[in-house]
């Protein structure tokens, strides 16, 4: 009997282990966008003033109201990838959203008037919360009454913009006329490297944490710096005590560091706090701005973010 017991009960963890793994296993959330090059190419620009500087971005918005392709490819792709099991961020959707919220009014200016310093495409990138971005360049190829699709797909991360997969390709020419057809026909045979790709980036985040930026500036008012000592150490020095003790295996690198400024790169945080809930740079990184505020440095000061994955903390006000 002990031992038909001690059967049974092997069977059940065999039978729950795969269950627990898949269930803790997670996958990057995606959002899929038409690249940079594809809304020049189509004229789907649009200019903005960025502390006086004039960049030019992609009118995504311009871009759905009069290219009816463009949804239905994005869609098609959206649909290819949520048969792997990606869960995704619509593009459109999150677009909507930003306007409707009054809160995009406050985020375009400072209290004192001053000009944005993150750009529209931050503020989507903000909003849709997506860990990875696929952007997605196609064109149509016409030879005599056959039609194909040459693409190009990049897996950006959209906290560093840094290239974690690709896949490119040109379709077998049909006789087909809709352009989500062509590009599935053409995509399918790359896509599940491409995937894989993306998990393998993935996991690797979840293992060592994901990249922000870090910068820490001082007001001019502020009568300190970086070099002001607390208890016979330098400010500089304990922000990197905090920066080594605080980030996913202690990794960051200090680009730089003089009396009115740090720079802090390749500086990882996890994914998720102690609860389970994703982790961003401004959220994490609340706790440095809470930790120089605190006793016995109480020092005043500002944190700001630009995108999701660069946080400054000015020193000295508000």
């Amino acid at each position: 009997m002990k031992i038909l017991k001690l059967l049974v009960g092997i069977t059940a963890v065999i039978f729950l282990y795969p269950q627990t793994v898949i269930s803790q296993a997670k996958k990057p959330t995606l959002m899929v966008v038409p690249s940079d090059a594809w809304c020049f190419q189509n004229g789907y620009m649009m200019q903005f003033k960025n502390q006086g500087e004039v960049e030019s971005i992609p009118d995504y918005e311009r871009a759905f109201r009069e290219n009816p392709d463009l949804l239905l490819v994005i869609s098609k792709i959206n649909g290819l990838m949520a048969e792997r099991g990606f869960p995704l961020k619509n593009l459109e959707s999150s677009i909507k959203s930003i306007k409707r919220e009054s809160a995009e009014n406050a985020m375009l200016a400072s209290k004192g008037g001053s000009e944005v310093v993150e750009s529209p495409i931050d503020l989507l990138r903000k909003n849709a919360k997506a860990d990875i971005i696929m952007q997605l360049t196609w064109t149509v190829n016409h030879v005599g009454p056959k039609r194909s699709i040459t693409f190009n797909l990049q897996g950006l991360d959209s906290y560093t913009d840094k290239q974690i997969a690709t896949a490119a390709g040109t379709g077998t020419p049909s006789f087909s006329s809709e352009s989500p057809v062509l590009l599935e026909e053409a995509v399918l045979a790359h896509l599940d490297n491409f995937s894989a790709s993306l998990q393998d980036y993935f996991d690797d985040l979840f293992a060592n944490g994901r990249e922000i930026i870090v910068r820490i500036k001082r007001f001019g008012s502020w009568p300190n710096d970086l070099e002001t000592e607390y208890d016979g150490q330098e400010l500089g020095e304990i922000i990197e005590e905090w920066m080594s003790a605080n980030t996913v295996k202690g990794r960051f690198n200090t680009t730089d560091a003089t009396e009115n400024f740090m720079l802090f790169e390749q500086v990882r945080i996890p994914l998720y706090d102690e609860k389970g809930n994703g982790t961003d740079a401004r959220r994490y990184m609340r706790q440095l701005q809470n930790f120089l505020q605190a006793a016995p440095y109480k020092i005043t000061n500002k944190l700001m973010t630009k995108g999701l994955g660069e946080v400054i903390i000015v020193l000295g006000d508000k």
